[in-house]
């Protein structure tokens, strides 16, 4: 189901994009992402999984590098562009968009140079197999969103000691640690974006970001891990044992590890604000169609004021949220690094997941005890929703961080 879009200045080129990107995200990927949801997180990944053809099919149209710029290969959408397309993505499958896109070592590898991109970056670029596979190694088993806390002090407490850390022995760094379950992408990445200690007298503000393959001695996994939403997307441990990576796979050091972290969360917020959208989106539209069918009390749920009042107050709650979350994504995708600005990713997660949780929920309540069953899509998407509002830092933590950077930054100046 299409639904209208707001701005007047959609182009034809936009539209097609977006047309285009739900096709593929009904066709593909929501019949594998229901399929996927009713597997183990082992079966989930073997080799005849379904979830192959769907890393393959996306690949070869160019869905994993959506965010990249046409000169390095990428499609070069405009940020308004990738905003269309990444909701009609979510709103096939909120944990398939995210495992498409947990090869952020392909985007970190540019600012570490040239010889760091050819080993990265172009070939995450032009896979077109789905065989180039990454992730984003942050959490720990006992940190989870508090690495996040940039400009907070307990971020430069030395007492707060991560669990992965580094250390420089000649022109090798040497790693050591665990990286926790909740690795988007772990149990199939064969690269990571691993962020983890290396000044120990400054906390998490003494962390260093890496880029480096997982086939290097010393690197092991756990089991992917079982979850209650969101199970199309695999997730792990990941276990470092004396492992040597050279110097050059230093992208940031503890001297700029903050304001670095500070962009990179900025833009992966509010794209997870804006995949949460898609997700509410899919949950009025199963709740819509139910209640168009559905014949209680002698009429059409649809005609009953109840059900009428609760649909229209849902849809206000996502055409908010899309409004939120695609700003968010514009500007931080926009805008050059040092002008991102994470309070407003942070506003866009917190709200965007909060509003899919509460879209599926009163939806539920619309379909009743049906809605509670694995026979209907949004039993599904409930669950996705509930995981969102966890995944990629806690609403409630991202508050905190959010609310400590209003009280740095605000009102901030407007960049020309």
């Amino acid at each position: 189901m299409d639904y209208f879009d707001l701005d007047a200045n959609l182009s034809k080129q936009d539209l097609a994009l977006k047309e285009a990107a739900h096709k593929f995200a009904e066709t593909v990927m929501r019949p594998i992402s229901i399929k996927l949801d009713k597997m183990s997180a082992e079966e989930a990944i073997a080799p005849d999984s379904p979830y192959w053809d769907f890393m393959r099919k996306a690949y070869s149209l160019g869905y994993h590098k959506l965010a990249f710029p046409e000169e390095l290969g990428g499609q070069g959408l405009t940020p308004f562009q990738l905003a269309l397309v990444m909701e009609e993505l979510a709103w096939g499958s909120f944990g398939l968009t995210l495992a498409l896109h947990t090869s952020f070592d392909a985007v970190a590898a540019i600012e570490g140079g040239e010889e760091l991109m050819q080993e990265f970056t172009f070939p995450y670029i032009n896979c077109t197999d789905g065989s180039y596979i990454g992730c984003w190694a942050i959490t720990e088993p006992d940190h989870g969103s508090d690495p996040l806390a940039f400009g907070l002090p307990i971020f430069r407490d030395p007492k707060l000691r991560p669990q992965c850390r580094a250390r420089l022995d000649g022109d090798e760094y040497v790693i050591n640690g665990q990286k926790a379950a909740w690795v988007s992408g772990a149990p199939t990445a064969k690269t990571i974006f691993l962020w983890c200690q290396i000044d120990p007298t400054k906390g998490f503000a003494g962390n260093g970001m890496f880029v480096f393959s997982l086939d290097r001695p010393g690197v092991s996994k756990g089991k992917p891990c079982e979850m209650i939403g969101t199970r199309e997307l695999n997730q792990g441990e990941i276990y470092f044992d004396d492992v040597r990576v050279p110097k050059k796979c230093l992208v940031v050091g503890p001297d700029h590890y903050e304001a670095a972290q500070a962009v990179h969360v900025a833009m992966t917020t509010s794209m997870v604000g804006l995949w949460g959208v898609g997700l509410a989106r899919a949950g009025f539209e199963e709740a819509l169609k139910y209640a168009r069918v559905r014949e209680q009390g002698g009429k059409l749920l649809v005609d009953h004021s109840f059900i009428q009042a609760k649909l229209f107050d849902m849809f206000a709650k996502i055409e908010a949220a899309r409004a939120l979350c695609r700003s968010a994504v514009i500007y931080n995708f926009g805008m050059l690094p040092e002008k991102r600005v994470p309070e407003y990713g942070f506003a866009a997660k917190t709200f965007g997941t909060r509003t899919a949780l509460e879209v599926c929920t009163d939806a539920i309540q619309i379909l009743g005890a049906n809605g509670l069953t694995p026979e209907y899509l949004l039993e599904k998407l409930f669950r996705d929703a509930r995981v969102t509002t966890i995944c990629d830092g806690s609403n409630d933590s991202l508050a905190i961080f959010g609310g400590n950077h209003l009280g740095q930054t605000y009102p901030r100046k407007r960049h020309i």
